[in-house]
């Protein structure tokens, strides 16, 4: 049966609206009654207490912010009532509070393809992949015929993954796109890919095969376009003919869990989302980090205010001093454009019940469960450890989902309580907060944590998510690979020429 409200912590001062409380209703919280002083809207907080102007407003067990104005006991508390402590560029102490994970090892597997570089794939796919935006129509154009030649049998998908880069750009930028592009290449969910190029782009072809290292040459081609007499398309044609041929004699082979990279997003989030899902997603990070798995958290400016969490559970004094540049060289690039640094939450999170940037970092990072750092990559940076890993990425939906999949991640596990329907270019797993978005947009989301507000427990929906984990990752397609929902972002921070 749904409770009216949930006080997450013992030290909280708010606590959570499960469905709305009306103006007059009376709650029972820790032997005292409340009566709510105004409506209070499904996931938005209720005052437990009085606050003054600046006393601090605690959930999670920790300060989300201060009030701006007087708060009675009762009242709805919002974006309007409270305002961030957040400010500048901090300096950081490692204090570590390493917590080792009490997780038997249960030895599963699941079905993926073998690459010769010894790398695991959850899908056999083929690939097209621009070197410079000015081919997009080449590359759609390709996969389009394709598709219709083959009927889309013998492979999991032909997809083109058209982008505006690889031209007219300088430094950093130049550079992002390069590794993107570089990493999508060499994923292991694409069992074959034909790169095209134009010629006089920035993004030069014959650089960028050199850039890619060790690659297999049966399953990765090149075409340029400019250097063609005739019909490109024919050309294209015939070289994804041959990756055809190759990749739809793959079979699925078991193989240990400890393969398994998985990233960890949210997006669209509300009040639901530290409750539900996102300790969902916690707790199934640990779990597959104690087999021997993966997780990449990233959204840095989704970290701010719960950093010093991050920080303290990096294994070395060298990840805490990585930790600390990734979050203070994303807080010296919003200061470079002058930025305000803790400019979020967006209009939908704030509709959704979360107030401050602090709320939302508490909800955000529960996605990465306990479990020690054991890695902090670079934007464009591959995984090298198994374990937990942090990524260098901004919070936008696609950029970061670009991100994860590029660092390796087989799939994305996407929370949200306000529904989105995109794709990135890996499986993007929806999993919703809250039961009523579940019910309304079937199309989107995949899976349903708003369940733990009914009376499901937690050990019994991580049991649940594992084994729709395991499907998925043996090939069972999530909703934006049956709507062919897929796309990627590169981040970008410089001039255009």
């Amino acid at each position: 049966m749904t409770t009216q409200y949930l006080k997450i912590n013992p030290a909280d001062n708010v606590a959570v609206a499960i469905a709305e409380l009306p103006e007059g209703e009376t709650i029972q919280v820790d032997g005292q009654t409340i009566t709510v002083k105004q409506t209070v809207p499904a996931g938005h907080k209720v005052a437990l207490t009085s606050f003054a102007v600046n006393d601090h407003v605690v959930k999670y067990g920790f300060s989300i912010g201060h009030a701006i104005v007087a708060i009675e006991a009762g009242e709805w508390v919002n974006e309007k009532k409270i305002k961030t402590n957040l400010e500048g560029v901090l300096d950081y102490e490692y204090q570590p509070k390493l917590v080792q994970l009490d997780i038997p090892n249960r030895n599963l597997t699941f079905k993926g393809y073998k690459r010769k570089n010894g790398e695991v794939g959850i899908r056999n796919e083929i690939w097209i992949i621009p070197t410079v935006g000015c081919v997009n129509g080449i590359i759609n154009q390709l996969a389009e015929d394709l598709r219709s030649e083959t009927g889309g049998n013998g492979v999991d998908a032909i997809v083109a993954f058209p982008h505006n880069y690889g031209c007219s750009q300088l430094g950093d930028d130049h550079e992002n796109t390069r590794k993107i592009l570089r990493d999508m290449v060499l994923h292991p969910n694409a069992g074959g890919v034909l790169v095209v190029g134009l010629g006089c782009e920035n993004n030069q072809p014959a650089a960028f095969r050199e850039f890619l290292g060790d690659y297999d040459t049966e399953r990765v081609l090149f075409m340029e376009t400019q250097k063609i007499a005739g019909d490109e398309l024919e050309e294209g044609m015939k070289l994804l003919r041959q990756l055809y041929d190759k990749v739809s004699e793959d079979v699925r082979e078991d193989v240990p869990l400890s393969s398994l990279r998985v990233g960890l997003k949210c997006g669209g989030s509300d009040g639901f989302s530290g409750i539900t899902a996102n300790p969902l997603l916690g707790v199934f990070s640990d779990f597959l980090v104690a087999q021997g798995g993966t997780t990449v958290l990233t959204e840095v400016p989704e970290m701010f205010g719960a950093e010093t969490i991050l920080m303290n559970r990096c294994g070395t004094p060298e990840l805490f001093d990585k930790t600390v540049h990734l979050v203070n060289d994303f807080k010296e690039y919003f200061i470079k454009n002058n930025q305000p640094v803790y400019e979020n939450p967006s209009p939908g999170n704030k509709a959704g019940g979360i107030s401050t940037l602090e709320e939302k970092s508490l909800g955000c990072t529960q996605k990465c469960g306990a479990a020690v750092v054991h890695d902090v990559l670079k934007y464009g940076d591959r995984i090298k450890t198994n374990g937990l890993n942090l990524l260098s990425a901004p919070g936008n939906d696609l950029v970061a989902s670009t991100a994860l999949g590029a660092a390796g991640c087989h799939m994305v596990l996407f929370t949200t309580g306000r529904g989105t329907p995109f794709g990135s270019f890996v499986p993007t797993m929806k999993i919703s907060t809250n039961s009523t978005l579940a019910a309304n947009k079937p199309l989107w989301i995949d899976f349903n944590a708003g369940v733990l507000l009914e009376g499901v427990s937690m050990d019994e929906l991580k049991e649940r998510f594992i084994e729709y984990i395991l499907k998925v990752a043996n090939g069972e397609k999530v909703n934006t690979e049956k709507k062919n929902f897929r796309e990627i972002s590169i981040f970008k921070t410089g001039v255009t020429l």
